[in-house]
């Protein structure tokens, strides 16, 4: 399902599938979109026309899709605990296969301009690989199953929830920056495009704003009524979104008060006014 990002109205829907979908990106341009699912299938689609372009066969569920900054490659992580890549230029021949992983995959992110890859997986481990050769150039260890991963906009910082902590790892040097413990097991962060606070959901349904810097707790928010499993800031930082079990997409505006979408400031009285013509709530 494709919704407007500062209002959360609905765009359209991309039905194909016959299975649930686990994971799904948005080329960069935002002209197409991919999505993986547990009939096996990773699927390219018009963003724009809602029309299957196209549809490539797995042996198992794929759990997570990732175009190239040029939305010329499509990268897909699947149970078969590997990594491939698809030329979309050249839809109809074989995909580059990447393998490595002991485990089924979760996430995976293009680093750059796209000559590597970032994929953490059920085996515990987080790792990088050189997307042209698939030569694995280093490997993250954790004490459990890293559940969700972030690049930030300018590549420079990988953002990993795992366990009750979120760390961020320098993309160059793969040296951990910092990490902070979390009131409750996290499934996925965020770093804000500022660096200046980052946010992250897991068991206790909560959103948690977090200082970036001293890793103090700012604020959090008890709005879902399950287990939050994906967090994004938009790519401006004025919001993030948050997706839970409780079958709602819900949007948070990063400073509370400031006239965005659907949030409009009154300088009269001071009164934070939401406008009626569309709901912060989506039905996922």
């Amino acid at each position: 399902m494709l919704r407007q990002g500062d209002t959360g109205d609905w765009v359209g829907t991309f039905e194909g599938h016959k299975g649930a979908v686990w994971g799904v990106a948005l080329s960069r341009d935002g002209t197409r979109a991919a999505s993986g699912a547990a009939d096996f299938m990773a699927k390219v689609w018009d963003a724009a026309a809602g029309e299957e372009i196209h549809s490539f066969q797995h042996q198992h569920i794929v759990k997570c899709v990732a175009f190239s900054p040029d939305g010329s490659l499509l990268a897909t992580g699947s149970n078969e605990k590997l990594l491939r890549i698809y030329d979309l230029n050249n839809p109809t021949a074989d995909p580059f296969i990447i393998s490595g992983h002991t485990s089924g995959l979760r996430h995976i992110s293009f680093i750059g301009s796209g000559d590597r890859i970032v994929s953490c997986a059920d085996d515990r481990t987080v790792r990088f690989w050189e997307s042209s050769t698939g030569k694995e150039i280093h490997r993250l260890d954790f004490a459990s199953i890293p559940n969700g991963i972030e690049v930030s906009q300018d590549n420079a910082i990988l953002t990993v929830a795992c366990g009750n902590t979120v760390s961020f790892w320098n993309t160059e040097t793969f040296a951990k920056i910092k990490e902070f413990q979390v009131a409750s097991q996290v499934h996925s962060a965020s770093l804000h495009p500022t660096r200046s606070v980052f946010v992250c959901g897991g068991e206790d349904f909560k959103m948690y704003k977090i200082d970036y810097s001293t890793g103090q707790e700012l604020e959090s928010f008890k709005g879902h009524f399950g287990p939050v499993h994906c967090v994004r800031f938009s790519p401006d930082g004025e919001l993030y979104a948050s997706g839970s079990e409780d079958g709602t997409l819900r949007l948070w505006q990063t400073t509370v008060g400031k006239t965005y979408g659907l949030w409009k400031c009154s300088d009269s009285n001071q009164e934070i006014i939401l406008t009626t013509s569309t709901k912060t709530e989506a039905m996922a």
